[in-house]
């Protein structure tokens, strides 16, 4: 039976991960026909488009197959009849996480793109744009599946089927991919000769892994680890190590971004002094993308550069092509996504959205059993599901009270006034993109509320 030729539309098509994407679907195009991509940005997003969009094409020009890639600054041109959408958008750009990190920071308080006051704000300004996305998708392309990318995924995705009432949808990471591609050798394994079991949330997720006899390797991972093996941490995670005997009485591995939660005073002095030197990690990205536009503006530019391993973000696309392709073939292929508990993970509700290993075919994912938690892990994960749960109804409603309680329970932000504060300071530096919380900002402004750090300042005044 001939297979339906493909319509992919990628949201946020100006990213420097496109490239990425573009590699995975040519890769996998055997299985999966695509017959047009469609790249869609913002006016501010204009010209990396441009760039991005001749580098995509040049790759599909040097590949076998006849794909047309379109561009576009109307997404409603490109989604009708798209079969799936890939989201991987940046509201305010670098510039926004540049304020994200910088603002808790000169309060002595972690600033980081998913984790802490940084986090909760990327949501507050993602979610409202990805639910009209899914008012577009529902006139438009109702049929097509929604593939999430867009930080802070977790909870970027559980909006989508909570408040956007879409169930096509699922959620990736790169983490839980960085740690199956490296975890294996640290014990002279393939990947293919290992099961891994994935559960929590968006990066806040626990892993066991078992041999090809069923036997748990779990802990010769562990030990592994601290042999100087290198277990696929995320190049943009500093890389403090757990108290060994943490992870020895776990008997679970936890993600790289736990540093944030088990290593937290280590973390935040790493953190400030990159702050205060060199500057946050945002601003050492502005200078790696840059980097990376200048290459892709090569004419003779026609594979994904080496340069973009330097991105945090490295390998999120070509899970997203994974997913797809299983989609779509039914493969019934093992990734780990964010979809719907379902009692996967019976220490939540089964509406939450967790993050954990499925089976993805045509029906979308299915989650994995992983079992009941102990004591302190549980306790960690319904205080983050709380914390995310206040964050999105937050960023749905604009709900002050709502967001301070976001702040007061997530574990990265000392409770107190500096804590409502760095609430208020972020409000005003990202008011283009928070209408509704338009009325509370109008309040700050009224009473003379100022942006401490300079750099952040700065940006506000000059609107970007």
């Amino acid at each position: 039976m001939e297979k339906k030729p493909v319509k992919i539309v990628t949201i946020g098509g100006g990213s420097s991960y496109t490239p990425e994407l573009m590699e995975g679907f040519i890769k996998r195009y055997d299985e999966l026909p695509i017959k047009e991509i469609w790249l869609v940005d913002i006016e501010d997003g204009k010209e990396k488009l441009e760039i991005v969009g001749a580098m995509a094409q040049r790759m599909w020009d040097a590949s076998p197959y006849d794909v047309k890639v379109h561009l576009t600054l109307d997404r409603r041109e490109a989604l009708p009849g798209a079969d799936f959408v890939t989201t991987q958008f940046r509201v305010g750009l670098l510039n926004a996480r540049v304020k994200d990190e910088r603002i808790p920071f000169s309060y002595g308080m972690l600033g980081q793109e998913t984790n802490g006051a940084g986090g909760i704000f990327k949501a507050f300004r993602t979610i409202p744009v990805i639910l009209s996305i899914v008012e577009d998708m529902k006139e438009l392309c109702p049929d097509a599946w929604l593939i999430n990318f867009t930080n802070p995924s977790g909870m970027v995705t559980e909006a989508v089927m909570k408040y956007g009432k879409w169930d096509k949808v699922i959620g990736l990471c790169n983490v839980p991919v960085g740690a199956m591609m490296k975890e294996p050798e640290t014990i002279g394994k393939t990947l293919d000769q290992l099961t891994y079991k994935f559960a929590g949330l968006n990066h806040f997720h626990w892993h066991k892994v078992f041999d090809e006899h069923g036997n748990e390797v779990t802990q010769q991972i562990i030990d592994a680890m601290y042999e100087g093996k290198d277990g696929g941490i995320p190049a943009n995670i500093h890389d403090i190590p757990f108290f060994k005997e943490q992870l020895d009485t776990m008997q679970m591995i936890p993600c790289g971004y736990h540093r944030y939660y088990y290593r937290q005073e280590e973390m935040l002095k790493h953190g400030l002094e990159e702050y205060n030197t060199i500057g946050t990690r945002a601003q050492q990205v502005k200078q790696t993308e840059e980097e990376l536009f200048e290459l892709y503006k090569n004419p003779d530019l026609d594979h994904k550069p080496e340069q973009l391993a330097k991105r945090g973000g490295a390998h999120y696309s070509d899970a997203a092509c994974e997913t797809i392709a299983s989609i779509y073939a039914n493969k019934n292929t093992h990734i780990v996504v964010t979809t719907r508990n379902n009692g996967a993970v019976p220490d939540l509700p089964v509406e939450a959205a967790v993050e954990v290993s499925s089976f993805i075919g045509a029906t979308g994912a299915r989650a994995i059993a992983f079992g009941p938690l102990q004591p302190a892990e549980r306790g960690w994960l319904q205080c983050m599901k709380n914390m995310e749960w206040c964050v999105e109804e937050a960023a749905v409603t604009g709900d002050y009270g709502k967001a301070l309680q976001a702040f007061i329970l997530n574990p990265q932000i000392p409770s107190g006034a500096t804590a409502k504060r760095v609430l208020d300071e972020l409000l005003l530096a990202h008011k283009k993109y928070l209408p509704q919380f338009a009325d509370k900002i109008a309040q700050l402004e009224a009473e003379g509320v100022t942006i401490k750090d300079d750099v952040a300042r700065e940006l506000t005044e000059k609107g970007l």
